[in-house]
Protein backbone atom coordinates (compact mmCIF):
# COMPACT_ATOMS: atom_id res chain seq x y z
CA UNK A 1 0.00 0.00 0.00
CA UNK A 2 2.65 1.99 1.26
CA UNK A 3 4.27 1.74 -2.78
CA UNK A 4 0.98 2.87 -4.01
CA UNK A 5 0.66 5.81 -2.13
CA UNK A 6 4.07 7.17 -3.45
CA UNK A 7 3.63 6.21 -6.60
CA UNK A 8 -0.03 8.49 -6.81
CA UNK A 9 1.42 11.33 -4.52
CA UNK A 10 4.77 12.05 -6.51
CA UNK A 11 2.61 11.62 -10.31
CA UNK A 12 0.05 14.14 -8.91
CA UNK A 13 2.75 16.11 -7.57
CA UNK A 14 4.81 16.49 -10.95
CA UNK A 15 2.00 17.21 -12.51
CA UNK A 16 0.78 20.19 -10.95
CA UNK A 17 4.10 21.60 -11.40
CA UNK A 18 4.83 20.46 -14.86
CA UNK A 19 0.91 21.32 -16.52
CA UNK A 20 -0.14 24.87 -15.08
CA UNK A 21 2.63 26.46 -17.09
CA UNK A 22 1.11 24.74 -20.62
CA UNK A 23 -1.38 27.43 -19.80
CA UNK A 24 0.85 30.45 -21.19
CA UNK A 25 2.25 27.90 -23.45
CA UNK A 26 0.67 29.74 -26.38
CA UNK A 27 1.72 32.52 -25.63
CA UNK A 28 5.48 31.53 -25.55
CA UNK A 29 5.42 29.78 -28.67
CA UNK A 30 4.44 33.31 -30.52
CA UNK A 31 7.12 34.71 -29.12
CA UNK A 32 9.73 32.31 -29.52
CA UNK A 33 8.59 32.83 -33.65
CA UNK A 34 6.57 29.23 -33.70
CA UNK A 35 3.13 29.32 -36.14
CA UNK A 36 0.25 29.50 -33.95
CA UNK A 37 -2.15 27.34 -32.60
CA UNK A 38 -4.44 26.28 -35.26
CA UNK A 39 -6.94 24.77 -32.49
CA UNK A 40 -6.33 26.30 -28.87
CA UNK A 41 -9.25 24.28 -27.54
CA UNK A 42 -7.30 20.84 -28.32
CA UNK A 43 -4.46 22.49 -26.51
CA UNK A 44 -6.81 24.42 -23.11
CA UNK A 45 -8.87 20.66 -23.13
CA UNK A 46 -5.70 18.90 -22.89
CA UNK A 47 -4.29 20.68 -20.33
CA UNK A 48 -7.43 21.05 -18.42
CA UNK A 49 -8.42 17.55 -18.03
CA UNK A 50 -4.70 16.19 -17.91
CA UNK A 51 -4.60 18.63 -14.15
CA UNK A 52 -8.13 17.02 -13.21
CA UNK A 53 -6.35 13.75 -13.61
CA UNK A 54 -3.44 14.97 -11.29
CA UNK A 55 -6.32 15.26 -8.72
CA UNK A 56 -7.07 12.47 -9.39
CA UNK A 57 -3.81 11.12 -8.78
CA UNK A 58 -3.80 12.87 -5.76
CA UNK A 59 -7.00 11.15 -4.51
CA UNK A 60 -5.66 7.82 -5.06
CA UNK A 61 -2.35 7.97 -3.02
CA UNK A 62 -4.78 8.93 0.12
CA UNK A 63 -6.48 5.67 -0.60
CA UNK A 64 -5.19 2.87 -2.85
CA UNK A 65 -7.18 0.33 -1.83
CA UNK A 66 -10.20 2.29 -2.24
CA UNK A 67 -9.38 3.47 -5.51
CA UNK A 68 -7.26 0.34 -7.01
CA UNK A 69 -10.11 0.26 -9.48
CA UNK A 70 -9.19 3.37 -11.18
CA UNK A 71 -5.11 2.61 -11.37
CA UNK A 72 -6.04 0.90 -14.64
CA UNK A 73 -7.58 3.68 -16.08
CA UNK A 74 -4.68 5.69 -14.90
CA UNK A 75 -2.30 3.60 -16.93
CA UNK A 76 -4.43 4.38 -20.30
CA UNK A 77 -4.24 8.11 -19.36
CA UNK A 78 0.14 8.14 -19.66
CA UNK A 79 -0.49 5.90 -22.34
CA UNK A 80 -2.96 7.93 -24.58
CA UNK A 81 0.13 11.17 -24.10
CA UNK A 82 2.50 8.30 -24.96
CA UNK A 83 1.36 6.30 -27.19
CA UNK A 84 0.69 9.55 -29.49
CA UNK A 85 4.01 11.63 -28.93
CA UNK A 86 6.17 8.55 -29.87
CA UNK A 87 5.20 7.89 -32.93
CA UNK A 88 4.53 11.92 -34.18
CA UNK A 89 8.62 12.04 -33.10
CA UNK A 90 9.44 8.72 -34.83
CA UNK A 91 7.45 10.35 -38.13
CA UNK A 92 9.45 13.52 -37.27
CA UNK A 93 5.94 15.97 -36.21
CA UNK A 94 7.21 16.73 -33.25
CA UNK A 95 10.06 17.70 -31.05
CA UNK A 96 12.71 15.39 -29.28
CA UNK A 97 11.93 17.32 -25.72
CA UNK A 98 8.21 16.37 -25.78
CA UNK A 99 9.16 12.80 -26.20
CA UNK A 100 11.02 13.60 -22.79
CA UNK A 101 7.70 14.17 -21.08
CA UNK A 102 6.03 11.12 -23.03
CA UNK A 103 9.03 8.89 -21.83
CA UNK A 104 8.45 9.91 -18.07
CA UNK A 105 4.53 9.35 -18.70
CA UNK A 106 5.82 5.88 -19.82
CA UNK A 107 7.45 5.21 -16.94
CA UNK A 108 4.79 6.27 -14.61
CA UNK A 109 2.45 4.15 -16.38
CA UNK A 110 4.84 1.33 -15.27
CA UNK A 111 4.84 2.29 -11.87
CA UNK A 112 0.80 2.77 -12.11
CA UNK A 113 0.61 -0.70 -13.21
CA UNK A 114 3.24 -2.45 -10.87
CA UNK A 115 1.10 -0.04 -7.65
CA UNK A 116 -2.44 -2.06 -8.86
CA UNK A 117 -0.82 -5.46 -9.22
CA UNK A 118 0.78 -4.68 -5.45
CA UNK A 119 -2.39 -3.25 -3.97
CA UNK A 120 -4.50 -6.30 -2.93
CA UNK A 121 -8.60 -5.76 -2.87
CA UNK A 122 -9.63 -6.21 0.55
Amino acid sequence: MRFAKWVFLLAGVYGLIVMPPMYLAEFAYAQAGQPALTHPESHYGFVGVTLVFQLIFLAISRDPERYRPLMPLCCLEKLAFAGAVWPLYLAGRTPGVVTVFATIDLALCGLFFTAWLRTRPA
